[in-house]
């Protein structure tokens, strides 16, 4: 974006921020591509990213006498623990532009919020309280302790947060993540809007089966997924058999076990639950906990 786009760009997601009554923590505006934090105290997360990405498509059309679509595929949202991860996140997105070489500190950078956090610029559409009230309850040493902050994540190889994120869609702990599926699947799972929809299905489909294993035979989740092969073609046959997952999400589970893999270890348990009695009222009982 250059600088007059960028200003559009912005008045969009104000605009957005009074219709909706959506949140702005953070933002970075790349050459082909944005990152952002929004927090939204309304399930409307489609509704804004639609108002925002649709009404900058128009401006862009018009000025440059074209039409049909500007962003490529649809935005990627992700479901955000903050107390764990907000302020993780705001750091990376931050040292977007250090990392891909435009600028070499990122305060240079000025398609960013970063500046505003620091202190050298004022950016309305911010807000800055949740992410700085994390670093210091100090209103004034803040920007200074968030500056530092961001400082230490240039000298080290960051991992990117969102490498963690569960099922494509939720980032944080086991607790939120479990409060989360429990509390959207049945209005999230069943949307057509909802980019994530099947494998976020998936996701949570193969978490209730681990535990449901694991809770039958008596042995640690960990013991299912890295360690005794039983139990975990007992978890891949039942995952195969009885969800729409494909073998490539349940191999991801399982230490990336190969397509090829997952397909031998769902025939051999198919032919063990045919033939042997005990195998076949094992997962029998299983899938009865399931129901």
């Amino acid at each position: 974006m250059n600088k007059t786009d960028d200003q559009k760009f912005i008045e969009y997601i104000e605009g957005t921020q009074e219709k909706y009554g959506c949140l702005l923590h953070a933002y970075v505006f790349m050459t082909n591509h944005y990152h952002m934090i929004i927090e939204t105290p309304k399930p409307n997360i489609s509704k804004v990213m639609h108002y925002i990405n649709g009404s900058y498509t128009t401006y862009i059309n018009k000025k440059r006498d074209r039409s049909g679509h500007l962003f490529q595929g649809r935005y990627k949202a992700v479901l955000i623990d903050r107390d764990n991860y907000l302020l993780e996140l705001s750091r990376y997105i931050h040292l977007n532009p250090v990392r891909t070489h435009i600028v070499e500190k990122p305060e240079e950078f000025i398609h960013s919020s970063y500046a505003s956090y620091i202190g050298n610029r004022k950016d309305d559409i911010v807000h800055h309280d949740q992410i700085l009230k994390m670093i210091s309850k100090d209103k004034k040493t803040a920007p200074k302790l968030y500056r530092e902050f961001v400082d230490r994540g240039i000298v080290v190889d960051l991992e990117n947060p969102l490498s963690k994120t569960y099922g494509g869609s939720i980032l944080g702990g086991k607790s939120f993540i479990k409060q989360a599926l429990s509390r959207l699947k049945e209005e999230v799972v069943g949307r057509k809007e909802t980019s994530h929809r099947k494998l976020l299905e998936s996701a949570y489909q193969s978490d209730v089966i681990v535990d449901a294993v694991s809770a039958f035979l008596g042995v640690d989740n960990k013991e299912i997924l890295n360690d005794r092969k039983e139990y975990r073609n007992i978890c891949i046959y039942i995952m195969k058999k009885y969800t729409g997952m494909t073998n490539g999400q349940i191999g991801h589970i399982f230490n990336d076990l190969t397509f090829s893999a997952v397909a031998k270890v769902y025939q051999r348990m198919s032919k063990a639950v045919e033939e042997n009695r005990t195998m076949r009222k094992k997962v029998g009982k299983i899938i009865s906990s399931l129901s």
